[in-house]
């Protein structure tokens, strides 16, 4: 013992763990209002394809590569659409709720910051159907799109008239590429691999999925990176600071030490 005092990891194990059961119902919620939210917002067919044709139209007129090019990759074979259709199927959650779980086991403090920006982001996102319903690509005539899931499978989908449990006509801005890209970035942040950039690949291969599929637009991905951009402009990130014993730790800014300050009470 030299006599020198730890500094405490603020951002890493030694951090303050908000109360797991507190914890469970807000990330339980949030889903459930995602999923409730969505449903809410049913009931304008007409105006979603109207607004389906104007995305379509908007995508060509700027030049955008057209979504048709990357379901072709899928459609040389039944395989690579099943992959894909299975991939959109049953990762968006999973990962999402492994990489909060990791956080808050691993490193608290992202945690936090992770899970108040998530919330931020869908909260935002149950919006916009609201005002801006929008029918998916597989379901617009003019796209000459084929709807993978319906041909090859599996689909999470029944056909609009009669599916209760999903809203078909909201997807802008598509969460899955929006949750996909939040998991890259906090543990790209959360970590310091040199190999950590390589988070970057999942909302890579959601994105061309959501599009190959013919689930999402080009817009819809955008829209959700610009909605992310504006939930951690406005959600600070822990810092890392450099400790008297030379090793790298970590400190929230002062938005987030009040919320861990009082988890800890």
């Amino acid at each position: 013992m030299n006599g020198r005092t730890k500094p405490p990891d603020v951002g890493g194990t030694d951090a303050a763990r908000p109360p797991l059961v507190r914890e469970l119902l807000l990330v339980a919620g949030l889903f459930l209002v995602y999923k409730l939210g969505r449903q809410l917002a049913t009931g304008h067919t007409g105006e979603a394809f109207h607004n389906a044709r104007q995305v379509w139209d908007l995508e060509r007129a700027v030049h955008l590569p057209g979504e048709g090019a990357v379901q072709s990759l899928l459609l040389h074979g039944d395989g690579l659409a099943q992959i894909a259709n299975t991939y959109y199927a049953t990762v968006h959650f999973p990962i999402t709720a492994a990489f909060l779980i990791w956080l808050y086991l691993r490193r608290p403090a992202h945690y936090v910051w992770a899970r108040r920006v998530l919330a931020v982001l869908t909260s935002a996102a149950l919006v916009l159907p609201f005002v801006y319903p929008l029918a998916p690509p597989r379901m617009l005539a003019a796209t000459h799109l084929v709807d993978t899931a319906h041909v090859y499978g599996p689909s999470v989908y029944g056909p609009p008239s009669s599916d209760h449990l999903s809203n078909q006509f909201a997807a802008m801005p598509s969460l899955h590429f929006g949750w996909a890209l939040m998991v890259a970035i906090g543990l790209i942040v959360a970590t310091r691999s040199r190999w950590r950039w390589l988070w970057l690949l999942h909302p890579l291969v959601t994105l061309l999925v959501i599009v190959g599929t013919a689930n999402h637009y080009w817009l819809d991905a955008i829209v959700a990176t610009a909605m992310l951009g504006g939930a951690l402009a406005l959600i600070h990130r822990p810092q890392r600071t450099v400790s008297t014993a030379g090793r790298g730790s970590e400190r929230l800014a002062p938005d987030d030490e009040k919320v861990l300050v009082g988890a800890g009470r």
